[in-house]
């Protein structure tokens, strides 16, 4: 009976599936993140610009990858971790801050103070992660906000009819060597923040358009998006 899969199974196998990518071009390190480089990054930022993110705050992005996120941002503070050498190297490298910091980590932990960020996010970390792992990454993150900080993250759920389609993959890989994908309900999450401290402030179904976009955004395969959209994976939006 196979074992469940550790933090260090993950970002093993993580390593490799980078390792295995052609090069350090920009686009093996836009397939490194799942692609839409560009587009996503641009979601993303709107989702945390419409969390209540500032020029003038410190942004945690944890699983930060390639830069997808931090090559749009124009926050004064961040600080991107991740579990592979090559994304991060690729992300300081097209991050215009030097001022900003860039950071390997090899457990869940964030390499931070007690109470420093305004921010904390963590998208496309979740879904890979067991249970236990996301919960004690909360933890830490309730650790490292200031209070009223926020943390926003994304996830998998039964609820969203597109979602089914990841799962489904999983059972026709089951006995590959695939990075893990998990699902979270939302009375875990609810669960979770009552034990830990944090206020559940929004929740946004992944199939939902909920994100304002400023300008039409071009996706990888030519498609344009504009007006409101959405980010695919669920988001969910708590408070210290």
């Amino acid at each position: 009976m196979a074992e469940s899969p550790t933090f260090a199974d993950y970002a093993d196998r993580y390593r490799r599936f980078v390792g295995n990518l052609a090069g350090s071009s920009g686009q093996a390190m836009s397939i490194a993140v799942g692609g839409q480089y560009e587009s996503f990054g641009i979601l993303m930022r709107e989702i945390l610009i419409h969390a209540g993110l500032r020029d003038s705050g410190y942004l945690i992005d944890v699983g930060c990858g390639s830069g997808r996120l931090a090559h749009v941002l124009s926050v004064e503070r961040y600080l991107g971790t991740d579990v592979v050498p090559e994304l991060l190297a690729h992300a300081r490298t097209h991050c215009s801050n030097s001022a900003w910091r860039f950071e390997l980590v090899n457990d869940i932990a964030i390499p931070e103070s007690d109470g420093a960020a305004d921010m904390i996010c963590f998208f496309s970390l979740f879904t890979h992660l067991l249970h236990e792992d996301s919960y004690r990454y909360l933890r830490e993150a309730h650790r490292v906000l200031k209070p009223e900080g926020k943390l926003v993250f994304s996830f998998l759920e039964f609820k969203i009819p597109s979602h089914w389609g990841v799962f489904a993959r999983m059972i026709e890989h089951r006995e590959g060597d695939q990075i893990h994908n998990q699902f979270i309900s939302r009375d875990a999450i609810a669960s979770w923040c009552g034990h830990l401290g944090f206020s559940i402030e929004a929740t946004y179904d992944g199939d939902t358009p909920h994100i304002p976009l400023q300008q039409p955004l071009t996706l990888d395969d030519g498609r344009v998006v504009e007006g409101m959209t959405s980010l695919g994976q669920s988001v969910c939006i708590l408070r210290k």
